[in-house]
């Protein structure tokens, strides 16, 4: 390796590594199992497991057989369609909630039949914080997923359709096991990202504590008042940021 890219190398990692060490730093160790006990902490992060789990749930029901359909389905229009489901990846997360509201508000395209056929409100609650996170966390599972069937050797789901076994058979019972790790590296990607939501979901779902309010939400509202109180939760949120790429190591950061 030229010895001239040792420093622009060496600048980049402290750019990616200086503000982690700042955090830890500033972080208020002799009160923090107190912080971390405080009620507001655990609503908060509370609440953000159960949605990013619940958001993660409705990515692998919706996103999986959408990965299939994409690797191994040929029919017009298929580079725009992924092209589609790779959007929110590129759009602003606040234009993602606007997006939502004027679909699924109650003056939205499906909101309003929902709200007047079902009762069915969806911004600013709990459920609307669950569309946001899969809303923008959708297209890492898809694209985990799609690259593991691309990867998958087809000829293990051949022998099984010459074997008699039907289409749903060989999806669940072979295609299925062999993709297993994708789905699995998606779906805690897709996690990763439900958890750390914050703009799609102050936009569509708002920021009411135990209802809507989230880690991220509450380390954003934390600021304002209390800056040890924001170091500890966004402490919390690098935790399990380190925890998932932990889990990964061996899918997406693993070297020779």
């Amino acid at each position: 390796m030229p010895v001239a890219l040792f420093v622009p190398a060496g600048l980049g990692l402290i750019f990616l590594v200086l503000p982690l060490a700042g955090l830890l730093a500033r972080a208020p160790w002799a009160t923090l199992p107190q912080r971390l006990a405080a009620p507001g902490v655990l609503t908060a992060l509370r609440l953000s497991l159960l949605t990013a789990t619940v958001a993660t749930l409705v990515c692998v029901v919706l996103g999986v057989p959408l990965a299939w359909l994409l690797a191994r389905v040929e029919f017009p229009g298929r580079r725009l369609v992924r092209a589609l489901v790779t959007v929110p990846l590129v759009l602003p997360p606040v234009v993602g909630g606007v997006a939502l509201l004027l679909v699924f508000g109650r003056r939205g395209l499906l909101g309003g039949w929902l709200d007047a056929t079902f009762g069915i409100t969806l911004p600013f609650t709990t459920a609307g914080v669950v569309l946001a996170e899969a809303f923008v966390a959708m297209p890492f599972l898809v694209i985990a997923v799609e690259g593991a069937l691309r990867g998958a050797d087809v000829r293990y789901e051949e022998a099984a359709a010459t074997l008699g076994a039907g289409r749903w058979t060989t999806f669940t019972h072979v295609t299925l096991p062999l993709v297993a790790p994708g789905v699995a590296a998606g779906a805690m990607l897709c996690w990763a990202r439900a958890l750390g939501e914050f703009g799609a979901t102050i936009t569509f779902a708002g920021n009411f504590p135990g209802r809507t309010q989230t880690m991220p939400l509450a380390v954003y509202l934390a600021l304002e008042t209390d800056l040890e109180a924001a170091i500890v939760l966004s402490l919390v949120l690098l935790t399990v940021s380190v925890a998932i790429l932990a889990g990964l190591r061996d899918k997406w950061t693993a070297g020779p």
